[in-house]
């Protein structure tokens, strides 16, 4: 995230968050994230902490991963994840469905190295055409995040996939995907708005075609087995307090039609 980016969010957050303190007792919380809201969370956990006490840690991880980790016995106070998942997991007893909240949607984005060239992808056809001629695209890999999952549908609807199938390299953007566009390893690469907001040595070239775009609903919910309850639930209410609502948008997130936690 470039440095005026951050400071430019770190002043409005402090001019305008003004959150009421939350009376709880202090505590340590684990929080487990997709990798989609890393940025906002970056900009809002010590705003959280001071105004609470509590301390925040952070893992994050592909879903699969994450949800691997989950049935593996791993634990966490707060889980943040697209909102099918936790609907999975609520019927399954493992989140509090009164500690629900929805932050917000995120679409996916083609990104270029910053100076080169933009394809046009004003339309389907055109991302069509942006693809074969590309030298190389980077996307999540198919199976394993929402947007990996969706670009591989999305190249077997276009009847592209084995056309592009030695150019395109699987790797999420946790795990270096962006990276490859910033060194010109990759000419083209595909992912969630919020993992390529104000990333240095990047251009947005824009949304994908809305036909074949994908919105990821991120929500949030404190686990059943949490030891910090509280603390937890307070975590949830911050993050999705209509006053960061603008940190949300700048992080790439827009803000949900249905704001039902449910």
């Amino acid at each position: 995230m470039p440095m005026i980016f951050f400071m430019r969010l770190m002043a409005l957050a402090t001019a305008f968050v003004m959150v009421t303190p939350m009376s709880v007792s202090a505590a340590e919380i684990h929080v487990m994230s997709g990798g989609a809201p890393k940025e906002v969370f970056a900009l809002l956990a010590s705003k959280f902490e001071q105004q609470t006490g509590n301390k925040v840690k952070f893992t994050y991880a592909v879903i699969t991963e994450l949800c691997e980790k989950l049935s593996a016995g791993a634990t966490a106070d707060v889980l943040v994840l697209p909102t099918p998942v936790l609907d999975s997991l609520a019927k399954d007893g493992r989140v509090r469905a009164d500690s629900r909240a929805i932050f917000g949607t995120v679409g996916i984005s083609v990104v270029v190295k910053e100076g080169a060239p933009r394809p046009d992808i004003s339309n389907k056809e055109k991302f069509r055409d942006a693809m074969l001629a590309a030298r190389s695209v980077v996307h999540a890999t198919p199976g394993k995040t929402p947007s990996g999952t969706h670009m591989g549908k999305v190249m077997e609807q276009l009847g592209i996939a084995d056309a592009t199938a030695k150019k395109v390299i699987f790797k999420p953007a946790l795990d270096g995907g962006v990276q490859l566009v910033v060194a010109g390893e990759a000419e083209i690469g595909i992912y969630p708005a919020s993992e390529v907001a104000g990333v240095k040595g990047l251009t947005v070239v824009g949304p994908l075609p809305a036909d074949i775009n994908l919105e990821i609903v991120y929500g949030a919910a404190a686990t059943t087995y949490s030891a910090a309850p509280n603390a937890a639930s307070a975590f949830v209410k911050f993050m999705a307090a209509p006053e960061n609502r603008f940190v949300w948008k700048e992080g790439g997130f827009e803000l949900p039609t249905n704001l039902n936690s449910n």
